[in-house]
């Protein structure tokens, strides 16, 4: 599995990215992270199949403001950020873990076998 993440950028508090992580492998289950300046890695959304449908996660921090979606066709998730805030400055990595190994904790990607290199997000107030 090999992950490549797009879209970083810095914008102005209330602005929006687009992320993208181009997925190679076939994982079946994704997650996105983040880490700030000092900080750990946290996980912010996660997608995963079940029963025939894909269920999404987000962390408290982003949830209504940032959505997970992904392209079976293009290979590609996607993370759509909307109302930005200085707090969501950080590194963003895209992650991932094959069938059989997806852990999910309280519904979010858990210890995930993959890593993609990660893109820069920086807002600005």
């Amino acid at each position: 599995v090999e992950l490549v993440e797009s879209g970083g950028d810095s914008v102005q508090t209330g602005g929006s990215l687009s992320l993208s992580c181009e997925v190679s492998g076939s994982p079946e289950c994704m997650g996105w992270f983040r880490q700030g300046p000092g900080q750990g890695r946290e996980g912010i959304a996660s997608i995963w199949p079940y029963n025939g449908q894909d269920i999404k996660y987000y962390a408290d921090s982003v949830k209504d403001r940032f959505a997970i979606s992904r392209d079976s066709v293009e290979n590609t998730v996607y993370l759509q950020m909307n109302n930005l805030r200085p707090e969501d400055t950080g590194m963003y990595y895209c992650a991932a873990s094959r069938r059989g190994d997806c852990r999910m904790v309280r519904g979010a990607l858990s210890k995930p076998s993959y890593w993609g290199q990660g893109t820069q997000v920086s807002v600005s107030s």
